[in-house]
């Protein structure tokens, strides 16, 4: 499933209180954990992240501890004691086999040692694949059988949502737009390479004037460098905004349209750049880059909140109303 299908069917767990044991696959770098923590703060929930791996099985358990006579175990204090939230156990296959053993009995029976998790908690827990070449023990069956099991894959245009609402820079958005494979290219053999993770580190390096190759790797970074290049030659886009671009044509060049479509939507700053933009994009160009453009323009329109606006321009426009109608018709 995509990003945006996990996160839709972990919200419909939590909003049908369904107290399943889940596990989510997938390679690194893909957002999983950020997904779950971003599901608890939609709910308002608490989330504690536990990493098996770093820990010893007295450590879930707790120490032992006499009175009269008798052993008791004292649970570890970041364990959930009330309220509700998600207790996600990260990484749950890089625990050795004695951890997952261990932890077992947390997940079947909400319980360890002494200790009951709180009803209003759920069990939620994130792993890579063995093809993902992670240093990974192999999920007992037993321990398998009980977890409802998501496997989660890259996808672009999830991606493009969450990087919009996060203020990513338009020239790395314009160029993985342009090259989408480089979103997610795993590379065993180098410590820096692509991922969603990655780039959205690499934005704030770049935001900064860093190099981003200790995060993308070279490779990624020599085709980002030649790309950005192209922006030298983009056509005038204040001019565009301005309503000034009827000279203006629309590039050949596929990556300088990939370009101006992002810059166009990215740097108008109101409804009427919004508006001018969206002409002058119907006007110039074939009808899958009007897709394109009215795609990304309602996608940055939500992340922004102003989808108010945009209903209200396209209502005042005739033309645009047709435009829109005719988007629509390509979606469906």
């Amino acid at each position: 499933m995509t990003p945006g299908a996990l996160a839709r069917f972990l919200h419909k767990l939590v909003e049908e209180r369904l107290m399943f044991s889940t596990m989510i696959w997938g390679p690194p770098g893909i957002g999983k954990s950020s997904i779950v923590a971003q599901t608890a703060r939609a709910f308002d929930m608490g989330i504690i992240d536990l990493r098996l791996s770093q820990l010893a099985p007295t450590d879930l358990r707790g120490l032992p501890v006499a009175e009269d006579g008798i052993s008791r175990w004292y649970p570890p204090e970041f364990l959930p004691r009330d309220g509700k939230g998600i207790l996600f156990l990260d990484e749950l296959n890089l625990a050795p086999p004695a951890m997952q053993g261990m932890a077992q009995q947390l997940i079947l029976d909400r319980r360890v040692g002494s200790y009951t998790v709180p009803p209003d908690w759920f069990i939620w827990a994130a792993g890579n694949r063995k093809e993902d070449r992670a240093a990974v023990f192999e999920m007992p069956a037993p321990l398998a059988n009980r977890f409802i099991h998501l496997v989660v894959e890259p996808h672009f245009e999830s991606f493009k949502s969450y990087a919009l609402a996060q203020g990513i820079h338009e020239h790395i958005l314009a160029f993985l737009s342009f090259r989408p494979a480089l979103l997610h290219e795993f590379d065993p053999q180098q410590p820096a390479w692509p991922s969603p993770r990655t780039w959205m580190v690499a934005n704030r390096l770049y935001k900064a004037g860093l190099d981003i190759a200790p995060v993308v790797g070279l490779g990624a970074t020599a085709e980002f460098e030649a790309f950005r290049k192209l922006y030298n030659h983009l056509p005038d886009v204040e001019k565009i905004l301005a309503g000034n671009g009827n000279a203006i044509t629309f590039p050949d060049e596929p990556s300088v349209r990939y370009a101006i479509i992002m810059a166009l939507n990215m740097r108008a700053t109101d409804i009427q750049g919004h508006h001018q933009a969206f002409l002058w994009v119907a006007e110039q160009a074939s009808p899958e880059w009007i897709q394109l453009f009215a795609t990304d323009l309602f996608r940055l329109g939500r992340a922004r909140n102003q989808m108010g606006k945009l209903a209200t321009l396209v209502q005042r426009d005739t033309q645009l109303q047709r435009m829109f109608k005719e988007f629509m018709e390509l979606l469906s």
